[in-house]
């Protein structure tokens, strides 16, 4: 990011101004399909940490989109997080989101929190991951986004939560654990997509 400019990201991008960012990616996504460049049953998403809210709430907003979605240690229980100044980084992204304890704020925020904007829709399918020891984004957020999907959703599409029982916010530190890793998320995108054949070994059933 950044093409505007800091001025626009101070005045157009966060606090009560953050719903832009979504926005602008649902807009991204829609001159990909309309220039050709893609449909959105070829086109998957994803995003970690707070750029998992970005494919959180997209998801929330416009899932029609896009057929895959990746979110990984996603900070998607917005308003829980936000208002427990106890929790490690709460109050030093109160600068980029704003204090829910603040009556200003509290129902813009709510407006997008990927949690509480679940409802009876279509969603792509989802990929989400935690991480059991994770200090940032505690493992029970997206395990609670992945529940409420799984009751409210009105298809039946992929939707995995994997939690890494040993790492934190950062997945594995090892390289080649890492690239295991990865390549399980690579793997769910190409299965998703359509383009198993892209696959130098045959996809489990």
């Amino acid at each position: 990011g950044g093409e505007m400019g800091r001025d626009w990201y101070e005045k157009h991008g966060k606090y009560l101004a953050k719903r832009n960012t979504f926005t602008d990616f649902c807009d991204c996504a829609e001159f990909l399909i309309g220039g050709g460049v893609t449909t959105s049953d070829r086109l998957a998403i994803t995003g970690r940490s707070a750029g998992g809210l970005l494919v959180g709430a997209v998801v929330n907003m416009r899932p029609d989109l896009f057929r895959a979605c990746v979110a990984g240690v996603p900070f998607v229980d917005v308003m829980t997080t936000m208002c427990d100044p106890s929790i490690p980084l709460t109050v030093t992204e109160w600068e980029e989101w704003g204090n829910p304890n603040e009556d200003r704020y509290h129902d813009y925020m709510m407006s997008y929190s990927p949690v509480d904007n679940v409802g009876p829709k279509d969603y792509p399918a989802i990929m989400v991951t935690a991480g059991l020891n994770d200090p940032r984004v505690a493992y029970w957020e997206p395990s609670k986004w992945v529940a409420r999907i799984r009751d409210q959703r009105t298809n039946k599409r992929a939707l995995l939560l994997k939690v890494d029982m040993s790492s934190g916010h950062f997945s594995a530190s090892d390289r080649y654990r890492h690239m295991r890793e990865s390549s399980i998320e690579y793997a769910f995108i190409l299965k998703e997509l359509g383009c198993v054949e892209l696959l130098p070994f045959p996809f489990p059933e």
